[in-house]
């Protein structure tokens, strides 16, 4: 998750860790100025997360009053008004939406989760992705069958932090006082996603295929569906202070699981009758006890995204059946850590299998093949929290 990935970043790269580097690394740790400095920095982004969320709240709030209004709205004849989209006169078709949330790193569990369903044969009518589930998303959007996405787990297989995260001058905790956009340059995760789709724009997948980002113009969320797709893809995926903002149209986007980070509402909104939700850890935050200030921020910036998915499943229209893959539990010791890849994908596939089977997903001989084919036996990932 984005929060989680930044903090990862704060905390795997602080001035005890790197004391040892290099002798200028201990006389900048050791700096009054720089702890001066950093202590103000660090109180600057408090208020700004604060004054990010209240923001994030209102606007919130602002919509779903709005959506309210229209649900209750009466036509002249005194019944409910049809809404857009799949509804007609408030009966949903069956539709099957697939929603695939953030996580960092820990995405390669959704690898295993599309393993199982392309195994089963199972095609959405529509997928909606945020961050590194955006870039899953697009992968089977544009071939939702076991080809698909076995081309997309040798991907997953054949990366290395250095190739997403390419280092610069200057690696330590002072990355983020430095006078740039980002710690990191874009192009490695731009060639990843190249290499997942083979098509150029988001209208031309295989599947119709959303993807959400956040304008740091005006703070909403802005929802791609149509345009160049590594575009959409890479600003969907642009982790704040780690990866630069795409500009779109005029808009400067990055990740959207800054205000949506598993978008359940948009495929409701859809009409979605069932809806396939492919979460990369527990559906809610357990927030570990701060030892430092920073964690504490994050602590609050990891409730507030975990919140709005909480509030969504309570908030369930009539009709709607939603079918949750957790992820499972643990944390990667860094952001940049993808040692372990292969055991998220195996962990991902054994739950799928086992979730599917229970909601009628898979029948029985596709659970057999699921257990017996293809991942190899691997531990549970470490909890390195």
């Amino acid at each position: 998750m984005i929060a989680a990935t930044v903090v990862s970043a704060v905390l795997s790269n602080s001035p005890s860790a790197v004391l040892s580097n290099s002798p200028s690394a201990v006389l900048v740790g050791v700096s009054p100025v720089f702890v001066a400095g950093f202590s103000v920095f660090a109180v600057a982004f408090l208020v700004l997360i604060v004054l990010t969320l209240r923001f994030t709240f209102q606007r919130a709030a602002e919509n779903r009053r709005s959506w309210l209004a229209e649900q209750n709205d009466l036509d002249t004849a005194g019944a409910p008004r049809t809404r857009t989209g799949d509804r007609m006169g408030g009966d949903r078709r069956a539709m099957t939406a697939l929603v695939l949330s953030g996580g960092g790193t820990r995405g390669a569990t959704q690898v295993g989760m599309l393993q199982v369903l392309a195994e089963a044969g199972v095609v959405p009518d529509r997928i909606y992705g945020t961050s590194v589930g955006a870039v899953n998303g697009a992968a089977f959007a544009a071939d939702p069958t076991v080809r698909g996405v076995d081309r997309l787990t040798t991907i997953w297989r054949g990366i290395t932090g250095e190739e997403v995260y390419p280092q610069r001058r200057g690696h330590g905790p002072w990355r983020f006082l430095q006078q740039r956009e980002s710690m990191h340059s874009n192009a490695g995760l731009r060639r990843i996603i190249e290499a997942g789709i083979d098509f150029e724009r988001l209208e031309d997948a295989a599947v119709p295929l959303e993807v959400v980002a956040t304008s740091i113009v005006d703070g909403r969320e802005r929802w791609l569906t149509s345009g160049p797709a590594v575009e959409a893809v890479l600003a969907s995926a642009a982790i704040p202070s780690i990866f630069p903002p795409v500009d779109i149209d005029g808009d400067r986007l990055i990740d959207g699981a800054v205000v949506d980070n598993v978008p359940l509402t948009r495929a409701i909104d859809a009409g979605a009758t069932r809806i396939i939700v492919l979460l990369c850890g527990p559906p809610t935050f357990t927030p570990p006890v701060a030892k430092r200030p920073v964690e504490a921020m994050f602590n609050a910036l990891l409730i507030a995204v975990h919140a709005r998915f909480a509030r969504e499943m309570a908030r369930l229209p009539p009709g709607v059946e939603v079918v949750v893959c957790s992820g499972g539990t643990g944390q990667t010791r860094d952001y940049t850590d993808f040692s372990e890849t292969e055991a998220l994908i195996a962990a991902g596939r054994r739950e799928a299998t086992e979730v599917f089977r229970r909601c009628g997903l898979l029948s029985d001989a596709a659970v057999v093949t699921a257990a017996g084919s293809g991942a190899p036996a691997h531990s549970e990932p470490r909890d390195d929290s």
